[in-house]
Parts: structure tokens; C-alpha cells; sequence
């Protein structure tokens, strides 16, 4: 027996097998198109046609152009949200930044003024203290501060049921305390000595005078041991119903020489105009009083 002829014949016989597969599963076996109408068919065909037709002839050709163009207008939108939104990001990130900043500062400005607030007020009552408390210690910008003192030989108190001496004290001791923090070169003060006492007086007068060299205090005062301090006294008086002023400098009397009296204008003598008037600074330091 011939080995090529044999090969040859399984050759043959795979092909054909091959080709009745690929027959059976194009073409439907005629027994499955018998239930189907040709007549039937061909109407079916006639009306998708026919409908074919009349989308071609409807349909508008311009819609794709329009959807290409509201596509770009969708991105171009969508591209500038997103700028937009950044933009937003990079603002609220600076706004944290500053708030953080804003809170450290004023941390520190708050320790160092509450540090100096209790040496002012020990000094000027002579064994009191005095306290600054945040009311939110989380966000000290949403509820404020609490000022509260103790007065020697009594109890902690808010400022606001402190008596009229005790409340100037108290004032008095923050406002030296936010001048050594961040100095302020001029105070006008109106009758701060009013409801103190004689050593009390004399203990605010002379912190005035010695420990503010960098400012200047301009104090309306009517008692003798605080004006006795001053570096410049200014007097009101009136005469005939015409209000005067005068300025002494009290130099002059403790040298014992003739007192200098200046009854011109108190703007003239208080701002230190020359003969030509134009403005002369005070020395830093000075105390005027009237």
C-alpha cells in the first residue's frame, strides 16, 4: 500500500468535512424558510425602504455641525470651571494662611500683654492682680476676652463690677500694658485721677512720668500731684466772659527764676510754633497738663 495515497484520501476527507460545517452555518436549511411568506417578505422590505428614504430626506445634515459646536462650547465651559475652581483653591489656601498667621500673632501679642497687664496692676495697687482670659480658646475672634482683676485683700472680680477707682486702676494697668507691647507716641487722657486717691495719684503720675519716655501724654487733670509732674502746664481761665488760656512751663519756678507766662493762644504754645509759625515737635517724654 501506497503511504502518500493514504495521506492523501484523510486529506480529502478532512476538507470536505470542513466545508459541510461552514455550508451548514451560513445557510439556514430550507425546512426553517418554509414558514416564512416571500410575498410577505418582499412588502417588508418595500416599507424599511420606503421609510429609509423619507430619514434620508428629513434628516437634517446641520446637526452634527451643531453638536460639534455645542461639544466645544461644553468644553470651553468645563475648562474654565476648572480654572475657576482653582483659582478658589489657591484663594481659600491664602485665606487659611493669613488666619493662621492672624492667630499666631495675635497668640503671642495676647501672652505678652496678659504677662505685662498682672506686673502693671501688682505695681500700681500695690498686691493686686489682674488676668485677660479668651472666652473661646479655639476661635478667640468669635466671643471676645475677659478682663478680670483682684483688688488687694479681695476676690476676683469682672471689670464691670469693679468700683469707679478700681475700674481707672484697671484700665489704666491695660493701657500701659499695650503701650509697652507696641508703644503709641501720643495719649490724651481726660481726668483719669478723678476717682483716685491721693497715693493712687501719685503712683500713675509718676509711672507717667518715669517709665513713658517714648510718648507723649496730654492729661486733663484738676489735682496738684498729678500736674505737678508735668513738663507743661496749660490753664483755662475765663475773664468778662472770654474763655483765656495760659501756659507755664514749671521749669522755670523750680529754678527759681521769674515764671515764664505764654496767655497767647494755647494751639500757638501747645504745637510750638516758631516766629515764623510754622510747627515745631515736642520733645518725646513730655507731659502736658491742663
Amino acid at each position: 500500500v501506497d503511504m502518500k495515497d493514504v495521506d492523501e484520501d484523510v486529506s480529502d476527507e478532512k476538507h470536505e468535512e470542513e466545508d459541510g460545517k461552514s455550508s451548514s452555518k451560513s445557510a439556514m436549511p430550507y425546512s426553517s424558510l418554509e414558514k416564512y411568506d416571500i410575498e410577505e417578505l418582499k412588502e417588508t422590505i418595500d416599507t424599511l425602504q420606503n421609510e429609509r428614504s423619507l430619514l434620508a430626506k428629513n434628516a437634517n445634515m446641520g446637526a452634527i455641525a451643531e453638536y460639534r459646536k455645542k461639544e466645544a462650547d461644553y468644553l470651553s465651559r468645563v475648562a474654565e470651571l476648572d480654572q475657576v475652581t482653582e483659582e478658589r483653591n489657591d484663594a481659600r489656601k491664602e485665606h487659611e494662611e493669613l488666619r493662621r498667621q492672624r492667630l499666631e500673632m495675635f497668640m503671642e501679642g495676647f501672652g505678652a500683654i496678659t504677662l505685662k497687664l498682672k506686673e502693671m496692676y501688682q505695681m500700681i495697687t500695690l498686691g493686686g492682680d489682674a488676668e485677660l482670659e479668651l472666652v473661646d480658646s479655639l476661635d478667640p475672634f468669635s466671643e471676645g476676652i475677659v478682663f478680670s482683676v483682684r483688688p488687694p485683700k479681695k476676690s476676683w472680680k469682672n471689670i464691670s463690677n469693679l468700683s469707679g477707682g478700681e475700674k481707672t486702676l484697671s484700665s489704666l494697668s491695660l493701657v500701659f500694658a499695650l503701650h509697652h507691647y507696641k508703644p503709641t507716641p501720643l495719649y490724651v487722657m481726660d481726668e483719669i485721677d478723678a476717682a483716685l486717691d491721693f497715693k493712687n495719684v501719685s503712683i500713675v503720675a509718676n509711672y507717667i512720668k518715669e517709665r513713658t519716655k517714648n510718648a507723649q501724654f496730654i492729661i486733663i487733670s484738676l489735682r496738684n500731684n498729678m500736674f505737678e509732674l508735668a513738663d507743661r502746664l496749660v490753664g483755662v481761665y475765663k475773664v468778662r466772659n472770654v474763655t483765656n488760656t495760659v501756659a507755664i512751663n514749671p521749669k522755670v519756678f523750680a529754678q527759681s527764676a521769674p515764671p515764664l507766662v505764654d496767655t497767647t493762644n494755647i494751639s500757638n504754645d501747645f504745637a510750638g510754633q516758631d516766629k515764623n509759625g510754622r510747627l515745631q515737635n515736642q520733645s518725646q517724654g513730655d507731659l502736658v497738663v491742663t
